[in-house]
């Protein structure tokens, strides 16, 4: 491992690290060599003392030189909802995340990553966006959630019912993505003994082989495509006016603003759809046991007082922050606190930063069940993009933890938690736990 006095780390320094390696680096390090955008950092649950550097002393940094070329680090919570509600200057259209579609990616990552048509409703500008948004949004709102909250319930009693007591387990598979995929082949109207190809197709499109599902990214582009055929196959039998449904398929294929889309951008929506009900709230599900266990004491406070759920539910997820970052393209030049940003410029948002600014959270890095500002998170967006599934995901997470303390004494972490090698989804592939009874 090279010098904490190192101007920049190696790429053997990034694959090495650990949270008190990255500590003593991030002190000292010049910024130029500070690159929050390598997945190690996250995988190895490092990544904080760089992101508290960038507040501190270079809250709107440019990074000259990284594996997905260069960009902008905006890392400071204000900052961010700036930009995230700043749509006539600062653009989703080229793509969301830091990594570009094929065609404008950088000569190190072209062919290798998300060489994905990004053309869903989230990569776009108003108006085209608040236009397919429309036809799915109903799915989501309120008056609907109120009817499927009593089969969240039966679903969260089936699954913690099945569940062994006083023996390990992996509550990601057990509990985080088998929740939410029956959520998902519900809100699609999926074959439900298929549902797990939904967890599958959202791990190849956000992790490709580093998921360890495929082994290159010409399988990942073969399973994304067996998921368009498989869905353009429900496609087909839904687009008749004589269906009746009231699912996302059915509305995609008989609304006038999407009934006509061709299929790669089918697929590009599709996938947004499955990644933001599947990533939020399998994640946070996942992080809330995680962060409990770190933090027992708030875990007594919550044994104390049931009613504390709803507010711990939004704390969670800002602790967690399930997607890590979204990513905007400068349309001109742009002063922004004391930096010009160049038209065409990268722009990375870092929720994950944001929602650990200690101007705005005190005692940002703890989970404070009770924290009175919990809801001021990011982790939903800000603005015309921010996540439309977000009560639906606050719904499963509040129903998963009453139900949890009407059987459980504890949900004991016993071992450590394996992280997703991402920059983008911040989560779990197993988390070791035991049940213990009331």
């Amino acid at each position: 491992m090279s010098s904490g006095l190192s101007s920049s780390w190696t790429s053997d320094d990034y694959k090495q690290v650990d949270l008190d390696r990255a500590r003593d680096y991030a002190k000292s390090a010049d910024l130029t060599g500070l690159d929050v955008s390598n997945f190690n950092l996250f995988q190895a649950d490092a990544i904080w003392p760089f992101f508290e550097r960038l507040r501190k002393d270079s809250p709107v940094h440019y990074h000259a030189d990284s594996r997905y070329g260069p960009y902008w680090s905006i890392t400071k919570h204000s900052h961010l909802k700036e930009i995230d509600s700043d749509n006539q200057r600062f653009s989703s259209t080229r793509s969301i995340t830091i990594q570009d579609p094929l065609g404008v990616a950088s000569d190190t990552e072209r062919g290798s990553e998300n060489d994905i048509d990004t053309s869903s409703f989230i990569a776009m500008d108003a108006p085209k966006h608040d236009q397919q948004r429309r036809v799915v949004s109903p799915v989501v709102a309120p008056p609907n959630l109120a009817k499927m909250e009593d089969l969240i319930r039966s679903r969260v009693i089936e699954i913690l019912e099945g569940l062994p007591v006083d023996e390990e387990f992996n509550w990601v598979d057990r509990v985080s993505i088998e929740l939410t995929t029956q959520m998902l082949a519900t809100l699609f109207d999926f074959p439900f003994e298929e549902r797990r190809k939904l967890t599958f197709w959202s791990d190849v499109a956000t992790g490709g082989p580093r998921s360890g599902l495929v082994n290159s990214w010409d399988e990942a582009r073969e399973a994304l495509n067996d998921c368009l055929a498989s869905f353009q196959t429900l496609w087909a039998d839904r687009s008749n006016e004589a269906h009746e449904g009231f699912d996302l398929v059915t509305m995609l294929a008989q609304n006038s603003e999407t009934k006509d889309m061709p299929p790669q951008q089918f697929l590009s929506t599709l996938l947004l759809l499955i990644i933001g009900g599947n990533d939020t709230t399998r994640n946070s599900i996942s992080g809330g046991v995680l962060a409990l266990n770190q933090f027992p004491d708030q875990y007594e406070k919550l044994r104390a007082n049931a009613k504390l759920i709803p507010n711990m539910v939004a704390e969670i997820i800002r602790w967690q922050t399930p997607l890590a970052h979204m990513r905007r393209t400068a349309l001109e030049d742009v002063e922004f606190h004391g930096k010009t940003i160049r038209k065409g410029d990268k722009v990375v948002m870092w929720y994950i930063s944001g929602n650990r600014d200690e101007e705005v959270f005190e005692n940002a890095d703890k989970l404070i069940i009770d924290r009175k500002n919990a809801r001021q998170h990011v982790s939903f967006g800000f603005g015309l993009h921010r996540c439309m599934g977000n009560r639906l995901a606050e719904m499963q997470l509040r129903v998963l933890w009453e139900e949890i303390q009407k059987r459980f004494h504890k949900v004991e972490v016993t071992g450590a938690p394996k992280r997703t090698p991402s920059n983008f989804v911040k989560g779990y592939t197993h988390l070791p736990v035991r049940l213990h009874r009331l």
